[in-house]
């Protein structure tokens, strides 16, 4: 199956995700990781789209999701750059081009190390409370205990990420 860039950007207008997910992980200076993703969620009798859409960006995961739903996953860093080169050559339609600016600020800040601050974490965490993932009270819970955090705190194998 071969994909043209304007079907793309038309079939994730409808069924694409950007989200960042925020998780607990000890060995991060601020003893969190920013996990920006792109996902395409579909029935599986459609799961030959998924791998038509990974063989065009060159990249990701199809995997199940739940049920009878498998979902394109795409995560890696250089991948998400291919992603974010891809829409800024070929922007989205909808709404969704909204949160894929704020998406793509937030690869950016990552790429200049931005969270792997308290500083930059607080930011990215405020800008993708602002998209549309469905994710924001994780989120703002996530923000709350990184404000709360003093600088002192923040390092290594921090005992207050039990």
């Amino acid at each position: 199956m071969d994909l043209k860039p304007d079907w793309v950007v038309g079939f994730v207008d409808g069924e694409g995700c950007f989200y960042v997910g925020v998780n607990r992980n000890r060995t991060m200076k601020t003893g969190y990781q920013v996990l920006p993703e792109f996902r395409i969620v579909q029935h599986e009798r459609d799961i030959q789209i998924l791998y038509a859409l990974k063989k065009f960006f060159g990249c990701g995961v199809v995997r199940k999701n739940h049920d009878d739903r498998y979902e394109l996953r795409i995560r890696k860093k250089s991948c998400l750059k291919k992603v974010v080169e891809f829409f800024e050559k070929h922007p989205l339609k909808t709404k969704k081009n909204v949160d894929f600016k704020k998406f793509r600020r937030i690869i950016l800040m990552m790429e200049r190390g931005e969270h792997l601050t308290k500083e930059g974490l607080i930011k990215i965490l405020e800008i993708a409370m602002e998209m549309n993932t469905g994710n924001h009270e994780r989120l703002r819970r996530v923000l709350e205990e990184i404000r709360g955090l003093d600088e002192d705190t923040v390092h290594p194998h921090s005992e207050r990420m039990g």
